[in-house]
């Protein structure tokens, strides 16, 4: 239910912002599917677009910390799957929740990198949870990317939202039949060099493509 109204508030709320979203797909994309997305993260807009990027039974995996913002950690604690990686408990108590919602037929989400890539590449290092996971279950990973969340709304600053396109890629599933635990650091691999050979490819939006710009 907290799914839908935010999916509802974030159809009116980006429509008044003069935000207008482009989903874009590589592959066809079957809403009746369990997967794992994966997804750059380089925004504080990249919350507000989850309800737009997924209209399918989903649970997000976010950090623990943002369950204490005033009004806004209420949505998120009942929307959100928490995790403090500060604890060896409560990761794997998140773990087995995720676990517990793909076997309900319910699709999680997981921003690898674990915090906002300030960096200068397209993506930071990746932590191994989404792809333990999806060993683990043997469920798909489906990386989504966020082409213009930076553009839209820079991390830098609350206060610098600009009106125009958010484009959403929805790239090919990655089927994890035949891989192992001794497999993590592969798939993890693959799954980082696809992503960031498509952020490069379709133009993303992060800090190194910014700054490049602004230099010349």
């Amino acid at each position: 239910m907290v799914m839908r109204l935010c999916m509802l508030w974030a159809d009116i709320w980006f429509a008044l912002i003069f935000i207008w979203h482009k989903k874009i797909f590589e592959a066809p994309h079957d809403k009746k599917k369990a997967y794992i997305f994966v997804t750059n993260h380089i925004s504080y807009l990249d919350s507000a677009m989850i309800p737009k990027a997924y209209r399918q039974p989903i649970r997000p995996l976010g950090k623990v910390e943002m369950s204490k913002v005033p009004v806004f950690g209420f949505i998120y604690r009942n929307a959100i799957v928490t995790v403090d990686r500060s604890s060896p408990a409560n990761r794997a108590k998140s773990l087995l929740i995720l676990k517990s919602l793909i076997k309900k037929g319910i699709s999680v989400l997981v921003f690898p990198e674990g915090t906002f890539n300030m960096g200068t590449a397209p993506l930071k290092d990746f932590y191994d949870g989404a792809f333990k996971l999806a060993i683990e279950t043997q469920t798909p990973i489906k990386p989504v990317l966020f082409l213009d969340a930076y553009r839209r709304m820079p991390y830098e600053s609350l206060f610098q939202m600009t009106p125009g396109q958010n484009r959403l890629l929805y790239l090919k599933e990655i089927n994890v039949a035949g891989y192992t635990s001794a497999d993590v650091e592969k798939l993890k691999q693959e799954v980082f060099d696809i992503m960031e050979s498509k952020l490069i490819e379709y133009d993303g939006a992060w800090r190194k493509s910014q700054t490049t710009k602004e230099e010349i």
